[in-house]
């Protein structure tokens, strides 16, 4: 329920606040007075897009506030999940600064619009004449339907499996086209796999190879430069080695005389170990290199193969080769392996599509048993409301699974009797539109956590016995529900617990919009110039008392 509002600096409206009744209250004024801007700017606090053009003062921000009490109802958990503290009072501030940046607040933590509707369709119920025409659409006469028949665990339940379906057939079908890419792709991945399984490739091998070539390359060079080492450090008469040799015991006679030719002889003893060490080697790489044109053309070609394949795949060394040849291997692999993937998402898909369907049936039972019960309450309470030969006949048939069930519901509507009952969008006037949806909005309304309605202008096309038959059931309606009507009907403004009086004050320079809760003998008075213009006479005013009694 809300407590009061307050609206500052919106459209026509300078500073406004006020603090509804929590039964029926009615709201009048002349046309263009504001009366549709108030509910502008309550559509502020229910999440609704702002616009800086709606600013009263340019420079100055606009400001929307709502306080509503929150005890009664069961939103506590959509609080908490969007980590909002709960408090039995909820304070609801829209702000739109003049550079157009909207902000939302709800018990002053700021909020996001998303966050605002959430809570907002839990706070409101705002009937507009846009709505009315809304009726036509089918798919808002199967949420009417769903609402009335209350049966919320059925419609659950079955999106809950039509949402498993819906992802089972998705995958499914993921699968069958990765099978058909895998498929186009299979033959050349089959290929690459071949040439480098083919290619036998040896992890870390091309740097072996290239140093391998460049010693076959220069063989020759190679042998020659060692044989000329070996002869000289140890084949010929004057070797290096020899004359180690020879030098070793002129030092063996003088080491003993001091440290320093102790040193000396120890230096050219293993100088000439090491020499001897050193030919040894030179003699055997001598002979491990050979002159093999052979091998050389082996080795070229292994080369140039492993190359081009690095160039084919962009890689760099035969490492990153093995990394391609194994993902190629588990890809291929993969392909052998979707079919079978494939039958078990088919399999998982039946499933799903059997307990949709199921689930899809028990819905559209409930729906049929109760589309006579739900047109037979609209038909009662529209004779009530002057279309004496009204009949609506809601049919149900099978459509596509959807988000709301298997079902397409039509409401068909004929105002007058002996003809055949069509869709409302093609036979149903302004005035019975009004009168049908506010039919439906009584009977659902006790069907519906909904603690406060407004109706705007919901008396279009009605007067006289009529209109006082729909005040009737709004007070009915606000015994147990808010209920704020916009009207233009004496018999609506009488029948308030409380009624608002929308005024256009033309004393300033610039026109503004202001409310002012009536009472005595002022309503009397408003009601009586709905009744007779300006200047109402005793007729009128009498009128008017009649109806406040």
């Amino acid at each position: 329920m809300i407590k009061s509002l307050s609206i500052k600096n919106y459209a026509l409206i300078q500073q406004l606040e006020m603090s509804p009744s929590k039964n029926l209250n009615i709201i009048t004024g002349e046309t263009g007075a504001g009366k549709s801007i108030m509910l502008g700017a309550v559509g502020l606090l229910l999440g609704n897009r702002a616009d800086t053009k709606a600013l009263f003062t340019e420079e100055e921000k606009c400001v929307v506030e709502g306080t509503f009490d929150i005890k009664s109802y069961q939103i506590k958990s959509l609080f908490e999940e969007n980590e909002l503290d709960f408090e039995y009072e909820c304070i609801i501030r829209r702000e739109i600064s003049p550079s157009g940046k909207s902000r939302a607040f709800v018990n002053d933590t700021p909020v996001t619009l998303d966050i605002l509707k959430a809570i907002g369709v839990h706070l409101m119920d705002i009937h507009s004449q846009h709505e009315s025409l809304h009726l036509g659409d089918n798919t808002y006469q199967l949420e009417i339907l769903d609402i009335y028949a209350g049966h919320q665990d059925l419609l659950v339940a079955y999106q809950q499996r039509f949402e498993a379906f819906e992802k089972a057939q998705t995958n499914y079908k993921k699968l069958q086209k990765q099978s058909q890419e895998s498929s186009k792709d299979q033959d050349y991945k089959q290929f690459l796999f071949n040439e480098l399984d083919e290619a036998k490739l040896v992890k870390g091998e091309l740097p072996e190879l290239e140093e391998e070539l460049e010693v076959l390359e220069n063989a020759e060079e190679i042998k020659m430069n060692l044989a000329q080492l070996t002869q000289l450090l140890d084949e010929s008469e004057f070797s290096l080695i020899n004359q180690m040799k020879q030098s070793l015991p002129l030092l063996s006679s003088l080491r003993g005389f001091s440290k320093k030719l102790e040193e000396l002889y120890e230096r050219i003893n293993s100088t000439s170990i090491e020499l001897e060490d050193i030919a040894r080697d030179i003699t055997n790489e001598q002979d491990r290199v050979e002159l093999d044109p052979e091998r050389l053309q082996i080795v070229k070609e292994r080369i140039d193969l492993l190359f081009k394949l690095q160039q084919k795949h962009q890689v760099t060394d035969t490492d990153e080769l093995l990394e391609i040849k194994e993902q190629l291997e588990a890809e291929l692999q993969g392909v052998l392996n979707i079919d079978e993937e494939i039958a078990k998402a088919e399999k998982a898909l039946k499933s799903a599509e059997v307990e949709m369907l199921n689930a899809g049936k028990k819905l559209t039972e409930s729906r049929t048993k109760h589309a006579n019960p739900f047109a037979k309450a609209i038909v009662d309470l529209i004779k009530k409301l002057g279309i004496e030969n009204g009949s609506i006949e809601i049919k149900i048939s099978p459509d596509e699974p959807g988000a709301n069930g298997l079902d397409l519901v039509e409401m068909l509507f004929s105002a007058n009797k002996g003809v055949e009952p069509r869709e409302l969008k093609s036979v149903a006037s302004g005035g019975e539109f009004s009168r049908l949806i506010f039919s439906i909005k009584y009977l659902l309304a006790d069907k519906t956590a909904m603690p406060t309605i407004i109706f705007d202008e919901i008396d279009t096309g009605v007067s006289g016995e009529i209109a006082l038959q729909m005040v009737n059931m709004m007070k009915e309606m606000a015994q147990s529900h808010q209920v704020i009507s916009i009207s233009h009907l004496p018999q609506f403004a009488a029948g308030g617990d409380a009624h608002y009086f929308v005024y256009k004050d033309h004393s300033a320079s610039k026109s503004v919009s202001k409310i002012k809760k009536l009472e005595s003998e002022d309503r009397v008075m408003a009601i009586a110039q709905m009744i007779g213009g300006e200047k109402p006479g005793e007729s009128a005013i009498q009128s008017a008392r009649e109806l406040l009694k």
